[in-house]
């Protein structure tokens, strides 16, 4: 092969690249354009009642998807701010006190359990994890509450049962990324938080201060794990209508299984298939809002704002 046919070669690879790139932001784009298309319709004819009331019948072909949003803001704040508490600790625990033999290790059983089906996830938390809260809920001294917070259903099955799931499901990730930003934090850094005489706990509190973007980006890819979960919290969160979706031990439905468990009856009805288009763009409109967000604030944080 002379030099310029390898160069030619190498010239193709890169355009090969450039299309496959090309392609993918064009798939976002048509996805998108039909999310709108057929989402539009259900607006057109609900209107703002679509995400402003709780009502979802086929038969009277009636749509809104209040207690959906309602149940997936609740169960993703929930399960972030839970898996966030155990992220940090675990990086910590990792970075800051294990032994250096013992790090690979605890680090890689951290990591594996990001790759375990979500199915498997969900017969936990169905068998589990779901009768276990319920039994704590149904103790008498916690009665007074039921009030407040709603009941579980027949299975056990609640938005806080699946708010626990998902934290579970989602702190590998946020995990991974605070203990990377951990390890790279800057040698001097390190030793001048030690000169100061300070202890190691409050070395690791400046240290999680240092790395606060980091921490962000893994709250932004934790939330984008958890608001799109699909299988694991259809299976612990009851689906059921429920409009006082801030009853956290109620059963009730978020967005993504409300369309898992509604997408095989749509096409009997002449408004839910839009409905259903409908509701995924204001998930997919949730995502764009809150990624906007944590990039912005990452910058405030970047440039001392």
């Amino acid at each position: 092969m002379t030099p310029i046919q390898g160069f030619l070669k190498r010239r193709d690879l890169f355009r090969l690249i450039g299309i496959s790139n090309i392609a993918i932001i064009i798939t976002v784009v048509l996805i998108v354009a039909i999310l709108s298309a057929e989402g539009l319709r259900i607006f057109i004819r609900e209107g703002l009642s679509f995400i402003s009331t709780s009502i979802w019948s086929g038969a009277r072909e009636r749509y809104g998807i209040l207690f959906a949003l309602g149940g997936t803001l609740i169960t993703s704040v929930i399960a972030i701010v839970i898996a966030l508490v155990i992220a940090i600790a675990s990086s910590i625990t990792i970075v800051e006190i294990l032994p250096r033999r013992l790090k690979p290790l605890i680090s890689s059983l951290v990591d594996l359990s990001a790759s375990i089906p979500t199915v498997i996830y969900g017969l936990w938390g169905l068998f589990i994890l779901a009768p276990l809260i319920a039994n704590i809920a149904g103790n008498p001294l916690l009665s007074t509450i039921k009030s407040y917070l709603g009941s579980p259903g027949s299975l056990g099955t609640s938005l806080f049962a699946a708010s626990i799931l998902l934290s579970i499901m989602i702190s590998p990730f946020a995990t991974a990324i605070i203990r990377e930003a951990l390890y790279n934090v800057p040698k001097y850094v390190d030793e001048a938080l030690y000169s100061l005489g300070l202890t190691r706990f409050e070395v690791a509190m400046l240290k999680i201060r240092y790395i606060r973007r980091a921490i962000l980006v893994a709250a932004m890819i934790a939330y984008g794990r958890a608001v799109g979960e699909t299988i694991a919290v259809s299976m612990v969160v009851g689906n059921v209508v429920n409009p006082e979706f801030w009853k956290i031990l109620n059963p009730g439905y978020t967005i993504a299984s409300l369309i898992a468990d509604q997408y095989q009856n749509a096409e009997s009805y002449y408004y839910m298939v839009p409905a259903i288009f409908g509701a995924a763009l204001v998930l997919f409109a949730i995502g764009l809002s809150v990624n906007i967000a944590v990039i912005w604030i990452s910058r405030g944080a970047r440039y001392g704002g």
